[in-house]
């Protein structure tokens, strides 16, 4: 399967205004890009790239004062399989994790571990650990939260999903991870394109989605507490603790995003 995945974005900047942003497919899918996600800007300015601690590629820029767009737009190469499954992957004793493991056992911005640990024992301490217990955690998050686009806040923390219920996918995402962590089982946010493919075609505008993966077994595995099912053509963008490592953008000065256009979709009859 043949996907195309790709984003405009269109800001408005009284002033000259530093950027960092977090747009480029994650690094672990490079050999399948057919064409690359190269961003362009409009006017062009220049750009230079780094990964952050995290593994995920930055851009640096300075947006002139004015109108301001970034898009780009990739090919790439999917299985067409939906996300792996292993209900036999087993949780692992906290002292038998691998080193670069243990920051996302932590309590983080979005992801308050200490307030919730009672709350997710009191849930979760009778599901059977591993697989069946982050699935035990997506279950009751899919189903205690209401998805309500016109409530997104992006100062909404787990804590406040949980007594709120109610929110967007990284709500969601960040709900479960702080459970996960809580139940000593590592987590961490994930950001990216997951367009409808495999499903009825959806109404209403394409945004980011975000996720979570769990280590479990030895590797990482994909989970979605806002679908709650393994989809097709989840394309990564980045991973860190939760939604502040991982922003689309991060502006130093005043500005206004005016346009905003997500795109994900398979190419369909592509060999």
């Amino acid at each position: 399967m043949k996907i195309q995945a790709g984003f405009e974005l269109l800001y408005e900047c009284p002033q000259p205004t530093p950027m960092i942003v977090m747009l480029n497919i994650h690094y672990s899918r490079a050999s399948e890009l057919l064409v690359p996600d190269r961003i362009s800007t409009s006017p062009a300015v220049p750009m230079t790239a780094y990964r952050d601690g995290f593994g995920n590629w930055c851009t640096r820029l300075v947006a002139p004062a004015g109108e301001f767009r970034l898009a780009a737009s990739a090919v790439l190469h999917d299985d067409g399989q939906p996300d792996a499954v292993d209900t036999s992957a087993h949780q692992h004793r906290v002292e038998d994790l691998p080193e670069e493991s243990i920051v996302f056992l932590l309590g983080s911005r979005y992801c308050e571990t200490d307030r919730l640990s009672d709350v997710a024992w009191s849930l979760f301490d009778g599901s059977p650990p591993g697989w069946g217990r982050v699935q035990a955690i997506c279950d009751f998050v899919h189903s205690h939260l209401t998805f309500a686009y016109e409530s997104a806040r992006n100062t909404r923390t787990a804590w406040e999903a949980y007594h709120e219920r109610v929110g967007v996918c990284r709500d969601f995402a960040h709900l479960a991870v702080a459970f996960c962590r809580c139940m000593n089982i590592p987590a961490r946010y994930c950001t990216g394109y997951l367009g409808d493919m495999g499903l009825p075609a959806q109404r209403g505008p394409m945004d980011f989605a975000a996720w979570f993966e769990a280590y479990l077994g030895g590797r990482w595995w994909t989970f979605d507490a806002r679908n709650n099912a393994r989809r097709l053509g989840r394309v990564l963008i980045a991973r860190g603790r939760d939604a502040a490592d991982v922003p689309i953008s991060n502006t130093f000065g005043p500005n206004v995003l005016k346009r905003f256009v997500v795109q994900c979709d398979e190419i369909v009859g592509a060999p």
